[in-house]
Protein backbone atom coordinates (compact mmCIF):
# COMPACT_ATOMS: atom_id res chain seq x y z
CA UNK A 1 0.00 0.00 0.00
CA UNK A 2 2.75 2.35 1.13
CA UNK A 3 4.67 1.27 -1.93
CA UNK A 4 1.45 2.25 -4.24
CA UNK A 5 1.00 5.44 -2.60
CA UNK A 6 4.47 6.45 -3.32
CA UNK A 7 4.65 5.33 -6.51
CA UNK A 8 1.32 7.57 -7.39
CA UNK A 9 3.18 10.72 -5.43
CA UNK A 10 6.32 10.18 -7.64
CA UNK A 11 4.15 9.78 -10.68
CA UNK A 12 1.84 13.35 -9.91
CA UNK A 13 5.61 14.97 -8.75
CA UNK A 14 6.94 14.20 -11.83
CA UNK A 15 4.09 14.90 -14.17
CA UNK A 16 3.64 18.54 -12.07
CA UNK A 17 7.70 19.62 -12.96
CA UNK A 18 7.04 17.96 -16.44
CA UNK A 19 4.31 19.88 -17.41
CA UNK A 20 5.22 23.31 -15.22
CA UNK A 21 8.76 22.93 -16.92
CA UNK A 22 6.92 23.97 -20.51
CA UNK A 23 4.59 26.57 -18.85
CA UNK A 24 7.70 28.29 -17.19
CA UNK A 25 9.63 28.25 -20.12
CA UNK A 26 6.13 29.80 -22.03
CA UNK A 27 5.55 32.39 -19.14
CA UNK A 28 9.27 33.16 -19.61
CA UNK A 29 8.73 33.77 -23.44
CA UNK A 30 5.23 35.63 -22.71
CA UNK A 31 6.66 38.11 -20.24
CA UNK A 32 9.55 38.68 -22.97
CA UNK A 33 7.40 39.26 -25.55
CA UNK A 34 5.36 41.64 -22.97
CA UNK A 35 8.08 43.66 -22.31
CA UNK A 36 8.93 43.99 -25.74
CA UNK A 37 5.69 45.06 -26.79
CA UNK A 38 5.45 47.71 -24.43
CA UNK A 39 8.79 49.11 -24.68
CA UNK A 40 7.86 49.41 -28.85
CA UNK A 41 4.79 50.56 -27.76
CA UNK A 42 6.35 53.50 -25.31
CA UNK A 43 8.71 54.03 -28.12
CA UNK A 44 5.91 54.86 -30.53
CA UNK A 45 4.17 56.80 -27.87
CA UNK A 46 7.00 58.92 -27.23
CA UNK A 47 7.53 59.39 -30.73
CA UNK A 48 3.62 60.94 -31.27
CA UNK A 49 2.12 57.98 -32.46
CA UNK A 50 -0.74 55.37 -30.79
CA UNK A 51 0.04 52.39 -32.51
CA UNK A 52 -2.73 49.83 -34.19
CA UNK A 53 -2.82 47.25 -36.33
CA UNK A 54 -2.44 48.87 -39.49
CA UNK A 55 -2.17 52.57 -38.43
CA UNK A 56 0.23 54.46 -36.27
CA UNK A 57 -2.25 57.41 -35.32
CA UNK A 58 -0.18 60.73 -34.98
CA UNK A 59 -1.09 62.04 -31.33
CA UNK A 60 0.11 65.89 -32.91
CA UNK A 61 -2.60 66.49 -34.68
CA UNK A 62 -5.18 65.90 -31.87
CA UNK A 63 -5.47 69.26 -30.03
CA UNK A 64 -3.46 72.83 -30.29
CA UNK A 65 -3.58 76.06 -29.82
CA UNK A 66 -2.25 79.39 -31.35
CA UNK A 67 -2.95 83.08 -31.77
CA UNK A 68 -4.74 83.06 -35.22
CA UNK A 69 -6.46 79.60 -35.09
CA UNK A 70 -7.35 79.48 -31.68
CA UNK A 71 -7.88 76.18 -30.76
CA UNK A 72 -6.93 73.68 -33.76
CA UNK A 73 -7.81 69.94 -33.24
CA UNK A 74 -7.84 67.03 -35.65
CA UNK A 75 -7.01 63.73 -36.95
CA UNK A 76 -3.92 62.43 -38.50
CA UNK A 77 -1.91 59.00 -39.23
CA UNK A 78 0.69 56.40 -41.49
CA UNK A 79 0.19 53.38 -42.61
CA UNK A 80 2.59 50.95 -40.70
CA UNK A 81 4.19 47.66 -42.26
CA UNK A 82 0.58 45.89 -40.74
CA UNK A 83 -0.95 47.21 -43.86
CA UNK A 84 2.18 47.20 -46.09
CA UNK A 85 6.14 47.24 -46.08
CA UNK A 86 6.41 48.61 -49.85
CA UNK A 87 3.72 51.37 -49.96
CA UNK A 88 2.63 53.79 -47.04
CA UNK A 89 -0.05 56.45 -46.63
CA UNK A 90 0.25 59.52 -44.41
CA UNK A 91 -2.71 62.15 -44.19
CA UNK A 92 -4.39 64.37 -41.70
CA UNK A 93 -7.36 67.12 -41.11
CA UNK A 94 -7.80 69.66 -38.87
CA UNK A 95 -9.73 72.71 -38.07
CA UNK A 96 -9.27 75.83 -36.67
CA UNK A 97 -11.92 77.11 -34.23
CA UNK A 98 -10.88 80.89 -34.86
CA UNK A 99 -10.55 80.87 -38.10
CA UNK A 100 -13.28 78.81 -39.07
CA UNK A 101 -11.34 76.51 -41.71
CA UNK A 102 -10.35 73.05 -42.02
CA UNK A 103 -6.51 71.98 -43.13
CA UNK A 104 -5.19 68.68 -44.61
CA UNK A 105 -2.55 66.85 -45.99
CA UNK A 106 -2.92 63.98 -48.47
CA UNK A 107 -0.14 61.84 -48.49
CA UNK A 108 1.46 58.71 -49.77
CA UNK A 109 4.67 56.74 -50.60
CA UNK A 110 6.61 53.82 -52.21
CA UNK A 111 9.43 52.00 -51.40
CA UNK A 112 11.79 51.40 -54.91
CA UNK A 113 14.65 49.73 -53.26
CA UNK A 114 14.78 48.32 -49.37
CA UNK A 115 18.60 48.15 -48.63
CA UNK A 116 18.98 52.15 -48.92
CA UNK A 117 15.07 52.41 -47.91
CA UNK A 118 14.96 54.19 -50.98
CA UNK A 119 10.75 55.79 -50.92
CA UNK A 120 9.14 58.34 -53.46
CA UNK A 121 6.75 60.19 -51.87
CA UNK A 122 3.77 62.91 -52.69
CA UNK A 123 1.17 64.96 -51.32
CA UNK A 124 -0.34 67.69 -51.43
CA UNK A 125 -0.93 70.07 -48.33
CA UNK A 126 -3.04 73.25 -47.75
CA UNK A 127 -2.32 74.22 -44.36
CA UNK A 128 -0.71 76.94 -42.40
CA UNK A 129 3.24 77.58 -42.05
CA UNK A 130 4.80 80.04 -39.67
CA UNK A 131 6.44 82.79 -41.48
CA UNK A 132 10.26 82.99 -40.88
CA UNK A 133 10.19 79.29 -39.82
CA UNK A 134 12.49 77.00 -41.41
CA UNK A 135 12.61 73.01 -41.34
CA UNK A 136 14.86 70.53 -42.55
CA UNK A 137 13.50 68.00 -45.11
CA UNK A 138 15.23 65.24 -43.21
CA UNK A 139 13.85 66.11 -39.66
CA UNK A 140 11.11 63.70 -40.75
CA UNK A 141 9.80 63.48 -36.74
CA UNK A 142 9.03 66.38 -33.94
CA UNK A 143 7.03 65.39 -31.50
CA UNK A 144 6.43 67.05 -28.27
CA UNK A 145 3.67 66.13 -25.86
CA UNK A 146 3.03 70.12 -25.21
CA UNK A 147 4.66 72.66 -27.80
CA UNK A 148 4.76 76.13 -26.28
CA UNK A 149 5.69 78.29 -28.62
CA UNK A 150 2.78 78.05 -30.64
CA UNK A 151 0.76 79.39 -27.98
CA UNK A 152 1.86 82.48 -28.95
CA UNK A 153 2.48 82.46 -32.49
CA UNK A 154 0.65 84.66 -34.97
CA UNK A 155 2.34 85.24 -37.94
CA UNK A 156 1.20 82.66 -40.28
CA UNK A 157 0.79 82.16 -43.95
CA UNK A 158 -1.54 80.24 -45.98
CA UNK A 159 0.11 77.32 -48.36
CA UNK A 160 -1.38 74.97 -50.93
CA UNK A 161 1.34 72.77 -51.47
CA UNK A 162 1.94 69.69 -54.29
CA UNK A 163 5.16 68.02 -53.60
CA UNK A 164 7.04 64.82 -54.78
CA UNK A 165 10.35 63.47 -53.13
CA UNK A 166 13.14 60.79 -52.63
CA UNK A 167 14.42 59.70 -49.63
CA UNK A 168 17.43 57.56 -50.32
CA UNK A 169 20.12 56.38 -47.26
CA UNK A 170 23.84 56.83 -48.57
CA UNK A 171 25.04 54.59 -45.56
CA UNK A 172 23.14 54.28 -41.81
CA UNK A 173 24.83 57.26 -41.23
CA UNK A 174 23.82 59.34 -44.34
CA UNK A 175 20.62 60.18 -45.08
CA UNK A 176 19.05 62.55 -47.56
CA UNK A 177 15.99 63.53 -49.18
CA UNK A 178 15.56 65.53 -52.51
CA UNK A 179 11.65 67.43 -53.19
CA UNK A 180 10.52 69.55 -55.92
CA UNK A 181 7.17 71.41 -55.05
CA UNK A 182 4.82 74.08 -56.12
CA UNK A 183 3.28 76.25 -53.17
CA UNK A 184 0.70 79.11 -53.51
CA UNK A 185 1.39 81.16 -50.15
CA UNK A 186 -1.00 84.08 -49.18
CA UNK A 187 0.29 85.47 -45.90
CA UNK A 188 -2.50 85.82 -43.24
CA UNK A 189 -1.49 89.52 -42.23
CA UNK A 190 -1.09 92.61 -44.37
CA UNK A 191 2.14 92.43 -46.19
CA UNK A 192 3.44 93.37 -49.25
CA UNK A 193 6.24 92.26 -50.69
CA UNK A 194 7.27 95.03 -53.53
CA UNK A 195 10.00 93.79 -56.38
CA UNK A 196 10.36 95.24 -60.02
CA UNK A 197 7.57 97.77 -59.22
CA UNK A 198 5.34 95.10 -58.56
CA UNK A 199 3.45 94.53 -55.13
CA UNK A 200 2.81 90.89 -54.52
CA UNK A 201 0.16 90.55 -51.76
CA UNK A 202 0.08 86.55 -52.61
CA UNK A 203 2.38 84.34 -55.09
CA UNK A 204 3.60 81.22 -56.25
CA UNK A 205 6.85 79.69 -54.93
CA UNK A 206 8.46 76.60 -57.13
CA UNK A 207 11.18 75.07 -55.70
CA UNK A 208 13.68 71.99 -55.87
CA UNK A 209 15.41 71.45 -52.30
CA UNK A 210 17.98 68.77 -51.49
CA UNK A 211 18.73 67.82 -47.38
CA UNK A 212 21.60 66.00 -46.06
CA UNK A 213 21.67 64.34 -42.52
CA UNK A 214 25.35 63.14 -41.60
CA UNK A 215 25.70 61.74 -37.65
CA UNK A 216 29.30 60.16 -38.24
CA UNK A 217 29.92 58.97 -35.19
CA UNK A 218 26.60 56.95 -34.51
CA UNK A 219 27.02 53.26 -34.20
CA UNK A 220 23.90 50.14 -35.67
CA UNK A 221 23.65 47.09 -35.63
CA UNK A 222 21.95 44.22 -38.21
CA UNK A 223 19.03 42.57 -36.46
CA UNK A 224 16.00 41.09 -37.21
CA UNK A 225 14.04 44.34 -37.87
CA UNK A 226 17.30 45.46 -39.86
CA UNK A 227 19.65 48.33 -38.95
CA UNK A 228 18.87 49.46 -35.54
CA UNK A 229 20.46 52.68 -33.80
CA UNK A 230 22.46 51.59 -30.54
CA UNK A 231 24.87 54.44 -29.77
CA UNK A 232 23.83 58.37 -30.59
CA UNK A 233 27.02 60.08 -31.66
CA UNK A 234 28.51 63.77 -32.03
CA UNK A 235 28.51 66.08 -33.45
CA UNK A 236 25.70 65.75 -36.07
CA UNK A 237 25.56 67.73 -39.22
CA UNK A 238 22.50 69.10 -41.11
CA UNK A 239 22.69 70.49 -44.52
CA UNK A 240 19.57 71.64 -46.60
CA UNK A 241 20.17 73.51 -49.86
CA UNK A 242 16.89 75.19 -51.79
CA UNK A 243 16.55 77.26 -55.53
CA UNK A 244 12.93 79.06 -56.11
CA UNK A 245 12.81 79.51 -59.77
CA UNK A 246 11.15 81.90 -61.43
CA UNK A 247 8.64 80.80 -64.37
CA UNK A 248 5.09 81.80 -66.01
CA UNK A 249 3.34 78.93 -64.42
CA UNK A 250 4.28 78.50 -60.63
CA UNK A 251 6.78 80.56 -60.05
CA UNK A 252 7.01 84.24 -59.43
CA UNK A 253 10.66 84.68 -57.79
CA UNK A 254 14.21 83.72 -58.25
CA UNK A 255 16.05 82.84 -54.99
CA UNK A 256 18.65 80.62 -53.20
CA UNK A 257 18.64 79.15 -49.64
CA UNK A 258 21.43 77.39 -47.71
CA UNK A 259 20.49 76.21 -44.05
CA UNK A 260 22.78 74.21 -42.04
CA UNK A 261 23.04 73.00 -38.42
CA UNK A 262 25.39 71.21 -35.95
CA UNK A 263 24.42 69.49 -32.76
CA UNK A 264 27.63 68.63 -30.44
CA UNK A 265 27.47 67.29 -26.65
CA UNK A 266 30.00 66.45 -24.47
CA UNK A 267 29.47 63.87 -21.99
CA UNK A 268 31.30 64.01 -18.76
CA UNK A 269 28.96 61.25 -17.44
CA UNK A 270 25.70 59.78 -18.21
CA UNK A 271 23.95 62.77 -16.02
CA UNK A 272 26.51 65.47 -16.98
CA UNK A 273 26.97 66.92 -20.19
CA UNK A 274 27.06 70.21 -22.51
CA UNK A 275 24.90 70.71 -25.57
CA UNK A 276 25.50 73.12 -27.91
CA UNK A 277 23.83 73.54 -31.33
CA UNK A 278 24.96 75.93 -34.41
CA UNK A 279 22.29 77.00 -36.60
CA UNK A 280 23.02 79.17 -39.98
CA UNK A 281 21.00 80.57 -42.94
CA UNK A 282 21.61 82.52 -45.51
CA UNK A 283 18.89 83.42 -48.52
CA UNK A 284 20.09 84.92 -51.72
CA UNK A 285 17.90 86.74 -54.58
CA UNK A 286 14.30 88.14 -54.57
CA UNK A 287 13.31 86.39 -51.44
CA UNK A 288 9.63 87.64 -49.75
CA UNK A 289 9.51 87.47 -45.74
CA UNK A 290 7.60 84.58 -45.40
CA UNK A 291 10.64 82.40 -46.34
CA UNK A 292 13.25 84.58 -44.67
CA UNK A 293 14.44 83.77 -40.88
CA UNK A 294 13.69 84.66 -37.74
CA UNK A 295 15.60 82.78 -34.39
CA UNK A 296 12.83 81.32 -33.13
CA UNK A 297 11.35 83.97 -30.37
CA UNK A 298 9.33 83.11 -27.53
CA UNK A 299 8.30 86.23 -25.67
CA UNK A 300 5.13 88.00 -26.24
CA UNK A 301 4.94 91.90 -26.44
CA UNK A 302 3.16 92.74 -22.88
CA UNK A 303 4.28 95.45 -20.27
CA UNK A 304 5.01 93.31 -17.36
CA UNK A 305 7.05 90.24 -16.62
CA UNK A 306 3.84 88.89 -15.17
CA UNK A 307 1.56 89.56 -18.03
CA UNK A 308 4.33 87.79 -20.19
CA UNK A 309 4.65 84.49 -18.49
CA UNK A 310 4.17 81.33 -20.37
CA UNK A 311 5.67 78.31 -21.65
CA UNK A 312 9.82 77.84 -22.40
CA UNK A 313 10.68 76.57 -25.21
CA UNK A 314 12.99 73.65 -26.56
CA UNK A 315 15.65 76.00 -28.71
CA UNK A 316 13.98 79.62 -28.40
CA UNK A 317 15.18 82.99 -27.59
CA UNK A 318 12.77 83.41 -24.24
CA UNK A 319 13.50 87.09 -24.03
CA UNK A 320 13.31 87.78 -28.07
CA UNK A 321 9.53 89.02 -28.82
CA UNK A 322 7.81 87.70 -31.45
CA UNK A 323 8.11 89.29 -35.15
CA UNK A 324 11.04 91.86 -33.54
CA UNK A 325 13.57 90.72 -36.09
CA UNK A 326 13.88 89.23 -39.77
CA UNK A 327 17.12 88.43 -41.39
CA UNK A 328 18.04 87.36 -44.60
CA UNK A 329 21.14 86.07 -43.52
CA UNK A 330 21.77 84.86 -39.63
CA UNK A 331 23.69 82.49 -37.35
CA UNK A 332 22.96 81.09 -33.81
CA UNK A 333 24.87 79.43 -30.82
CA UNK A 334 22.97 77.44 -28.42
CA UNK A 335 24.81 76.21 -25.45
CA UNK A 336 23.06 74.42 -22.56
CA UNK A 337 24.59 72.79 -19.53
CA UNK A 338 22.89 70.19 -18.13
CA UNK A 339 24.00 69.85 -13.96
CA UNK A 340 23.61 66.65 -12.26
CA UNK A 341 20.24 66.00 -10.71
CA UNK A 342 19.57 67.33 -7.07
CA UNK A 343 19.02 63.67 -5.44
CA UNK A 344 16.03 64.62 -3.49
CA UNK A 345 14.38 61.12 -3.64
CA UNK A 346 14.98 58.16 -5.36
CA UNK A 347 12.20 59.48 -7.74
CA UNK A 348 12.00 63.02 -6.98
CA UNK A 349 15.33 64.76 -9.02
CA UNK A 350 15.01 68.14 -10.23
CA UNK A 351 17.53 69.49 -12.92
CA UNK A 352 19.23 72.70 -12.87
CA UNK A 353 20.96 73.71 -16.72
CA UNK A 354 22.62 76.59 -17.26
CA UNK A 355 21.69 78.29 -20.82
CA UNK A 356 23.57 81.17 -23.36
CA UNK A 357 22.43 81.84 -26.13
CA UNK A 358 23.77 83.98 -28.96
CA UNK A 359 22.34 85.35 -32.18
CA UNK A 360 23.98 87.94 -35.09
CA UNK A 361 22.46 88.76 -38.49
CA UNK A 362 21.14 91.19 -41.15
CA UNK A 363 19.08 91.97 -44.18
CA UNK A 364 19.37 93.57 -47.33
CA UNK A 365 16.46 95.71 -49.28
CA UNK A 366 14.60 95.85 -46.50
CA UNK A 367 12.58 98.49 -48.35
CA UNK A 368 11.23 95.67 -50.27
CA UNK A 369 9.26 94.50 -47.19
CA UNK A 370 5.72 96.83 -46.76
CA UNK A 371 3.47 97.25 -44.09
CA UNK A 372 5.39 95.30 -41.55
CA UNK A 373 8.48 96.60 -38.93
CA UNK A 374 10.87 94.69 -37.29
CA UNK A 375 14.68 95.25 -36.67
CA UNK A 376 17.90 93.00 -37.51
CA UNK A 377 20.21 91.27 -35.54
CA UNK A 378 23.55 93.06 -36.94
CA UNK A 379 24.45 94.48 -33.33
CA UNK A 380 24.12 90.63 -32.33
CA UNK A 381 21.97 89.08 -29.94
CA UNK A 382 22.24 87.45 -26.21
CA UNK A 383 20.52 86.15 -23.53
CA UNK A 384 21.52 83.75 -20.56
CA UNK A 385 19.27 82.65 -17.77
CA UNK A 386 18.77 78.69 -16.15
CA UNK A 387 16.14 76.26 -15.76
CA UNK A 388 15.14 74.29 -12.85
CA UNK A 389 13.30 71.22 -14.31
CA UNK A 390 11.16 68.50 -13.25
CA UNK A 391 10.00 70.55 -10.23
CA UNK A 392 6.58 68.62 -10.12
CA UNK A 393 5.26 66.44 -12.51
CA UNK A 394 7.16 67.14 -15.20
CA UNK A 395 6.76 71.04 -14.99
CA UNK A 396 9.67 73.56 -13.75
CA UNK A 397 10.87 77.38 -14.08
CA UNK A 398 12.49 79.28 -16.27
CA UNK A 399 14.24 82.66 -16.24
CA UNK A 400 16.72 84.04 -18.61
CA UNK A 401 17.71 88.37 -18.97
CA UNK A 402 18.65 89.80 -22.35
CA UNK A 403 21.87 91.88 -22.78
CA UNK A 404 24.68 92.92 -25.70
CA UNK A 405 23.27 95.06 -28.19
CA UNK A 406 19.24 94.52 -27.89
CA UNK A 407 19.85 95.54 -24.33
CA UNK A 408 16.24 97.48 -23.40
CA UNK A 409 16.09 100.13 -20.97
CA UNK A 410 14.22 98.78 -18.76
CA UNK A 411 15.44 96.29 -16.63
CA UNK A 412 12.50 94.27 -16.40
CA UNK A 413 11.56 94.31 -20.33
CA UNK A 414 14.64 92.25 -20.12
CA UNK A 415 13.83 89.62 -18.06
CA UNK A 416 11.95 86.49 -19.06
CA UNK A 417 10.58 83.81 -16.42
CA UNK A 418 7.98 80.87 -17.62
CA UNK A 419 7.40 77.56 -16.89
CA UNK A 420 9.26 74.57 -18.37
CA UNK A 421 7.69 71.25 -19.04
CA UNK A 422 9.61 67.74 -19.47
CA UNK A 423 8.30 64.36 -20.32
CA UNK A 424 10.35 61.34 -20.77
CA UNK A 425 8.75 57.76 -21.58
Amino acid sequence: MHKTLCLILFTLITCALYSQNPNSEQDSTKIKNDSLRKREFLKQLGNGFYPTKVLNIDLKYLIKFNQYEGLRTGLGGETNDGFSEKYRINSYLVYGFKDHRFKYKIGGGFRVNEATNTWINLSYTDDLQETGSSTFLTDKRFFSFFEPRLLNIDLFHKHITKSISVEHKFSPNLISEFEIATSKIEPTYDYRFNIDNMSFRSFDITSAKLALQWNPFNTSEVNEKGISLVNEGYPKFTLQLSQSIKNNIKGDFNFFKTDFRMVQRFIFNDKVFTEATLTSGLALGNTPLTHLYHAYPNNITKETVLQRFSVAGINSFETMFFNEFFSDRFTTLQIKHFVRPFKITNRYRPQLVLISRHAIGDMSNIERHENINFNTLSKGYSEAGFELNKLLFGFGLSFAYRYGGYHLPSFADNLAAKFTFNVTL
